[in-house]
């Protein structure tokens, strides 16, 4: 088990650093936390509560663990004492690279160094380092402090005390880490998710059926078991021969393009960016992009309603 009362030094305090301090914060761990940007770090304070309000959070629990975490307003006074260091920056390279200058810098030698990143290789992210091999990477889920997993993603330089000790630290966090044992861009989760998406917007692209159909389908079917049964559990479940069967019959029909869909670039082009724009693949309301994200965050506090008992 990871011992308390560590030092975790979190770099941004945007919408993934918040949540990484606050479980990490919760966990019985000392935080600090900054920002570039002086109102991130003013309202930081704020966002945790508000979010640990709506994980039901008591107000002990919420008190204890602000107590917990610190604001500072440098990367330097945030790193000076740190056992680990997570940053959640925005995703461009030489933001992050920078960062990480800045963190050796004034860090202690023997602390780790995590990057927070989606889809960014670890291995270019930390190459300019001097002390490699203390650099991993933890691909937190958004909103991190409500998705339980952690992709831990080794670089070739990883020592694998650095990977056992963020693997135990975040299970002691109450998280579900999984091993990524190669740095590949994607790692496991956005690999499996863009697959997916990848078919459904070529299903919809080639007229096969509109984006509604597409949800439903997924939503109705086995969207329902992917929460308790994994795809190759299930392939499994019903047979490795059936699954091949089906593998042969349907796999080189796929889409199978190496770039973007031109349907998806045309909607950007002409400016169908989603909910945000109000039309993406489909056509959105204020209204109806408020109870879809009220119906994402009601589904995800249930589920660790369901993990916590």
């Amino acid at each position: 088990m990871a011992r308390k009362k560590q030092q975790i030094a979190v770099i941004g305090a945007g919408l993934m650093g918040h949540g990484i301090a606050l479980t990490l914060a919760r966990a019985g761990q000392y935080v600090a936390i900054t920002d570039p940007f002086a109102e991130a770090r003013a309202s930081v304070s704020d966002r945790i509560r508000a979010s640990m309000e709506a994980l039901g959070d008591s107000e002990e629990v919420i008190a204890k663990s602000l107590k917990m975490i610190e604001i500072f307003n440098s990367t330097a006074g945030a790193v000076k004492d740190a056992d680990v260091v997570f940053e959640a920056a925005p995703e461009k390279m030489d933001l992050k690279r920078a960062i990480f200058a800045e963190v050796e810098a004034h860090a202690p030698e023997g602390c780790i160094l995590a990057s927070n990143t989606s889809v960014m290789p670890i291995t270019e992210i930390m190459a300019e380092l001097r002390l490699k091999d203390r650099a991993i990477g933890t691909h937190w889920w958004n909103p991190p402090h409500m998705i339980p997993l952690v992709e831990v993603v080794k670089t070739e330089w990883t020592h694998a005390d650095v990977a056992t000790d963020m693997m135990e630290l975040l299970e002691d966090a109450g998280k579900t880490p999984v091993m990524v044992e190669k740095d590949v861009p994607g790692f496991i989760g956005n690999r499996l998710q863009h697959a997916l998406w990848r078919e459904a917007v070529s299903l919809v692209e080639n007229g096969f059926c509109d984006a509604e159909a597409v949800d439903t389908v997924i939503k109705s079917s086995f969207g329902r078991r992917l929460a308790v049964l994994g795809p190759l559990e299930n392939a499994d479940l019903v047979g490795t021969d059936l699954t091949l069967d089906i593998h042969a019959n349907v796999l080189h029909d796929l889409e199978s393009r190496k770039g973007p869909s031109p349907y998806l670039e045309q909607l950007v082009e002409d400016g169908r960016l989603g909910m945000k724009s109000g039309e993406g693949f489909r056509k959105w309301t204020d209204q109806e992009a408020d109870d879809v994200r009220g119906r994402v965050a009601r589904h995800l506090k249930r589920l660790d309603g369901i993990l916590l008992d």
